[in-house]
């Protein structure tokens, strides 16, 4: 049976609108759950192997800023025209894998054996939200959906101020402080990221039962990656706050 899409996701590019307005569209065949998770597993995976190659490859570092710049560029595009998702997302993914690779070969720098267990925290959490949202342990009400898309807006506004600031030379302590206060905050911001996963299966789910066109596939995939790469950046960053205090 059908259901109207009208939950609220805190992933900015999984909004119902973003379904609703091409479920018109479908002309070469509609969105499956098979493909989705086909197009999500291809986009890891350049992911991925990016992100191996950048870590051993010194040279590439030099071009975390500039595949920042270009990432931001392709996700704001890639959310205003999904139509284009199949060319957008896997270049998307292999930008976003050269600046995780440095950023992950910095901590791991810093902190040794950290990456690989933030990659295992991360992929083990997706997972496990996965399973329990399949087997009804998780169900993404209305008031879940609300309260998590609020509280992963309250965090994006305090990233972005703290970004203003640091400009002159600020900030907010409790986004960078090993205290126990900042422990607790990038702890309560893996839980949203994680949360943010929940919405996005159940998001995904109902398009493919409104019969959303073929292209939102890798649209959807792009979502998915996108909460990914936050919750892996969260975990890395807890993980590196409990290291230092040792």
């Amino acid at each position: 049976m059908n259901r109207h899409l009208s939950m609220r996701s805190g992933n900015p590019a999984l909004k119902a609108s973003a379904f609703r307005k091409h479920l018109s569209a479908v002309t070469e065949g509609a969105m499956t759950l098979e493909g989705t998770v086909n197009k999500t597993g291809i986009a890891l995976l350049l992911t991925i192997l990016s992100a191996g190659y950048a870590w051993g490859n010194p040279a590439m570092h030099g071009l975390v800023f500039p595949a920042a710049i270009i990432g931001l560029g392709l996700a704001v595009y890639t959310v205003f025209r999904p139509q284009k998702s199949a060319l957008t997302v896997p270049i998307y993914a292999v930008v976003e894998g050269i600046v995780l690779g440095v950023i992950s070969m910095m901590f791991e720098a810093m902190y040794p054996g950290i990456v690989v267990q933030a990659i295992f925290l991360t992929f083990g959490t997706l997972g496990a939200l996965l399973l329990a949202y399949k087997s009804g342990l998780i169900k993404a009400t209305e008031n879940f959906k609300l309260g998590v898309a609020a509280a992963t807006g309250g965090i994006m506004i305090m990233y972005m101020i703290n970004m203003v600031m640091g400009f002159f030379g600020s900030g907010i302590g409790v986004i960078t402080s090993n205290s126990p206060m900042g422990i607790a905050f990038s702890g309560f911001v893996v839980v949203i990221a994680a949360l943010n996963l929940v919405m996005d299966f159940d998001f995904i789910e109902e398009a493919v039962e409104q019969g959303a066109p073929k292209y939102m596939e890798w649209y959807s995939a792009f979502g998915l990656l996108v909460t990914l790469i936050w919750l892996y950046l969260e975990i890395l960053r807890l993980l590196a706050k409990l290291q230092s205090r040792r």
